[in-house]
């Protein structure tokens, strides 16, 4: 197969794909999260079969294991959860009238604001902008949901996912060596060297940080509940799961949360800044603890890489693309430095002059 074919196979591959994931995407949603969940718990099942349980029950006692946590955190969570997150979206015309009237004299001693723009139409115009920037990002949950969830309803998910978990979990070996027969001999070894690397970098990235998220949200979710913030559970919780993307969990659930502190708490300093300081406190556990030691510096995602694929993937794909942006995003990172390195190894690029092996030449240049 000249290059000019192998080009012509793997775009029509890739088109393949693409066309997979526009017409299935409604359907994908509970393969997607078995397949996730079967790749976070595999190295469970690899440890019970090197301790000499067979795969099947391996698999078994980890799939039950996780189902009875899952089961067991949806019943005392969710309840307290969505009654949080109720009652924060009845206060937040309150929140939102309480610190305009907070911040607009602080502002205006820096910035001469005219009469008009502290009268009552000042306040509906820029009540005008907040409700379109709410209705917004409503849009864009309900894109990302919805989309994911329009065919394929919560009991239906709740069944499929962990079915499909087992099998993948249990069958993964087979399923690789398969794969492996199938690979061209020619470039076998070649394929064989990427996929590790790929697995390498979704191994440091998916789990590592899946663990990351987990302990954050149970520390913002704790520490803010500690201080008796109102819906600290909530914004905490929310925060950490969010983490994953960089900086913008962070950024999101300070300004919620000294926001509500603001209004709570008012005049006192010390609990404000508590809650500012459980925000400080958190990210140098993440940035010099949590970060370095469960995902590593070797996973070679960039920041601005890992935003633009779970933006690109929520627009393209729904909530089924933010799931797999990230395995995309590490799949083609890491083919991107093959053909980089491919090229400057190519005579396209060009090799380096050799030595002038003359003295005279040598000494003319």
């Amino acid at each position: 197969m000249t290059l000019k074919q192998q080009m012509r196979f793997w775009a029509i591959a890739l088109v393949t794909f693409i066309l997979f994931l526009v017409l299935l995407s409604n359907i994908l949603l509970p393969f997607v999260l078995g397949r996730a969940v079967a790749y976070v718990l595999d190295p469970g099942a690899v440890r019970r079969e090197a301790m000499g349980v067979e795969r099947t029950a391996a698999t078994t006692i980890i799939i039950g294991v996780f189902l009875i946590l899952v089961i067991l955190a949806l019943m005392l969570l969710v309840p307290v959860i969505i009654d949080q997150i109720l009652g924060l979206l009845n206060n937040l015309p309150g929140y939102y009238q309480s610190l305009h009237d907070f911040f607009l004299p602080i502002i205006d001693r820096f910035v001469d604001i005219p009469a008009l723009q502290q009268s009552a139409e000042f306040k509906k115009t820029v009540g005008q902008y907040v409700g379109e920037a709410v209705k917004g990002l409503g849009s864009i949950s309900k894109n990302i949901v919805g989309g994911g969830l329009a065919v394929v309803n919560m009991a239906t998910l709740q069944v499929i996912t962990p079915v499909v978990a087992f099998y993948l979990l249990r069958d993964w070996d087979h399923i690789v060596d398969r794969v492996n027969g199938w690979l061209p001999r020619k470039n076998a070894i070649q394929i064989r060297a990427l996929a590790k690397q790929i697995d390498d970098v979704l191994a440091g990235f998916v789990r590592g940080q899946s663990t990351v998220c987990l302990l954050l949200a149970i520390y913002y979710g704790v520490a803010l509940m500690a201080t008796g913030l109102e819906f600290g559970l909530v914004i905490g919780i929310v925060t950490g799961f969010i983490s994953f993307i960089p900086f913008v969990g962070a950024i999101i659930g300070f300004i919620a949360s000294v926001g509500v502190a603001l209004v709570q708490f008012w005049p006192d300093f010390v609990m404000i800044g508590i809650v500012g300081a459980i925000f400080v406190v958190g990210q140098v556990l993440e940035g010099y603890v949590l970060t370095p030691n469960l995902v590593g510096e070797k996973v070679g995602l960039h920041p601005v890489w890992v935003m633009f694929g779970l933006l690109a993937g929520g627009s393209l794909f729904g909530f089924v693309g933010v799931l797999i942006a990230i395995p995309m995003a590490a799949v083609v990172g890491v083919l991107s430095r093959f053909v980089i390195n491919q090229y400057l190894q190519s005579p396209l690029y060009g090799a380096s002059p050799p030595a002038p092996t003359n003295p005279e030449d040598a000494s003319e240049d």
